[in-house]
């Protein structure tokens, strides 16, 4: 008889009780292998990156990283089965596109549940991407509070409040905060959706502006005007953009 093929497993889970009853429950089982124990995102990142597991069991709610920037910042992230304590309503979104989870507290029977969904969909190599899920469900995604940037090795952590503006550059943003300037490979439509739009306006189409940053707004064409930063930056705005930012300022 052929035995399984082997599923190396991490676990990421800032409770370390969570960490030890998953311990526990995945030991019994003769089709995984536990290769990493993982207790904030950032350990989960270089977990990722350097074992390249097949199966990550996720908490979603983390300090420093939650766990849907850990899959951000992942490249080519696992199969996930997160354990959440996200209401039904959210659960229901992940067990309907076959990405499983577990909702705290679960028992040994869900998770050997779970594992086997994840053992066929390897098999078959199925994936659905997280962004699916949650559009599909009607989620809307929570305010921006910090960007992460991944350079190299290093990871930087933008908190939404310090960020200037934003600028595109070919197919990366520029974001600039504190008198820096940190490139993402990120479109500018899927950003301005997630930034508070209280504070954000995209005033011409490869420009975001932080509004609290403007010092002044000057007439530059016939359909177009230029906005003075504090720190004596100008950006050029469109005339839809002056629309938008004339309804906020």
């Amino acid at each position: 008889m052929t035995a399984k093929p082997l599923i190396r497993t991490i676990i990421v889970d800032d409770e370390e009780p969570a960490r030890q009853l998953l311990h526990e429950y995945l030991t019994r089982r003769d089709d995984i292998q536990l290769v990493a124990e993982c207790s904030n995102g950032f350990e989960a990142v270089k977990a990722l990156t350097e074992l390249k597991p097949d199966l990550a069991i996720l908490d979603i709610q983390m300090p420093k990283l939650n766990g849907f920037e850990v899959l951000e910042l992942a490249e080519n992230p696992p199969v996930v089965i997160f354990a959440t304590a996200y209401d039904q309503y959210a659960v229901k979104a992940f067990e309907l596109h076959a990405v499983d989870y577990l909702l705290k507290p679960f028992s040994k029977e869900r998770l050997d549940e779970a594992l086997d969904h994840v053992a066929k969909r390897l098999k078959e190599k199925r994936f659905l991407p997280v962004e699916a899920i949650a559009a599909d469900a009607g989620m809307k995604p929570p305010i921006l509070e910090r960007i992460l940037v991944k350079d190299g090795s290093k990871v930087h952590v933008i908190p939404a409040d310090k960020i200037d503006y934003i600028e595109a550059e070919d197919d990366y943003m520029a974001i600039k905060a504190e008198g820096k300037s940190h490139l993402k490979q990120q479109r500018m439509t899927e950003l301005e959706k997630l930034l508070d739009p209280a504070k954000f306006v995209r005033v011409h189409r490869s420009s975001i502006i932080n509004i609290e940053r403007i010092a002044r707004i000057e007439l530059y064409a016939k359909d177009s005007r230029m906005a003075i930063l504090k720190d004596g930056t100008k950006i050029l705005i469109s005339r839809a953009g002056y629309d938008k930012l004339k309804k906020m300022l």
